[in-house]
């Protein structure tokens, strides 16, 4: 059965710390990026991670794209990452608890490492970049994804990946819902689906679905701004590193993303929306 997304005790607890906690205790998220000018992605998308409560965030970059990130970054941590080797490598720390590829990766560097970042089996989300390199071959990576995976496409990635049920849902004559698309992709890739749009639907391949409804009243309208996506990437990432399983994860990002969006309000743009997180974490009650 489909259920609204909406504010729920059990959301607010899991979002609260755990005061006795150390920062390990609270999750190390990874987030790839790609080559000199293209990092401005992933630096939100580590932003949104840290900022909704990960004890820990490195962001890794090929080496010549190091000093671009030092010398906009503090508290996430960088370290050079040249190929899918180094990263197979890196995964063999254990206390990294959750990835985050595909914003501002590049398409080439998305196709080297998603394969090495899916052998790892940490909780990941598949984003942009991640998204489109797989696209000319789909089965190609739903056959590495596991269980703890979240692809997060907007509709042309997801007619990209998906374009048989993009074609009956988004066709001039749909044949299916939107909820049910996003259901059946679930069920094709493996993983936790996640549909944006401002009705954004969200499924596992075990038949769980949600849906957030940012229209009318609850309208988002301003979170139509680039880099917002990359937001809601890492804000999932985040989530995850934390110990939130998946879908609990897509659904709380999802509701966070929109809610904060509204408490900003008009001439929001994306590095806004994990400063002011924080202020909404306090509205809502959150320790």
């Amino acid at each position: 059965m489909t259920r609204p997304i909406t504010l729920s005790e059990t959301m607010r607890a899991a979002l609260s710390k755990d005061p006795g906690a150390h920062k390990y205790g609270h999750g190390h998220a990874l987030v790839l990026s790609g080559g000199p000018g293209q990092g401005g992605a992933a630096r939100l998308a580590a932003r949104a991670a840290l900022r909704v409560g990960a004890g820990l965030v490195t962001l890794v970059a090929p080496p010549a794209a190091m000093a671009e990130h030092a010398a906009q970054l503090t508290a996430i941590m960088l370290r050079p990452l040249p190929d899918s080797y180094a990263l197979r490598g890196l995964l063999r720390d254990d206390r990294i608890s959750a990835l985050c590829l595909g914003p501002g990766l590049g398409i080439q560097r998305a196709a080297d490492m998603v394969p090495a970042a899916l052998w790892g089996a940490r909780p990941t989300v598949l984003d942009a970049d991640a998204l489109t390199a797989f696209a000319e071959d789909p089965e190609r990576i739903f056959s590495q994804i596991h269980q703890d995976v979240v692809l997060t496409p907007h509709p042309g990635e997801f007619s990209r990946l998906f374009p048989d049920i993009a074609e009956a849902a988004l066709g001039e004559t749909p044949r299916l819902s939107l909820q049910a698309a996003t259901q059946t992709a679930a069920e094709r890739a493996g993983c936790v689906v996640l549909l944006k749009g401002p009705r954004t639907h969200i499924a596992t391949p075990d038949g769980q679905s949600a849906y957030h409804d940012a229209t009318g009243d609850m309208a988002a309208p301003w979170l139509a701004t680039a880099g917002s996506g990359d937001v809601l990437a890492g804000l999932i990432t985040g989530l995850m590193a934390r110990g939130m399983a998946p879908f609990e994860a897509a659904c709380t990002a999802t509701w966070l993303h929109a809610a904060t969006a509204r408490s900003f309000g008009p001439g929001l743009i994306a590095e806004d929306l994990p400063e002011h997180l924080p202020r909404l974490l306090r509205e809502i009650g959150v320790t």
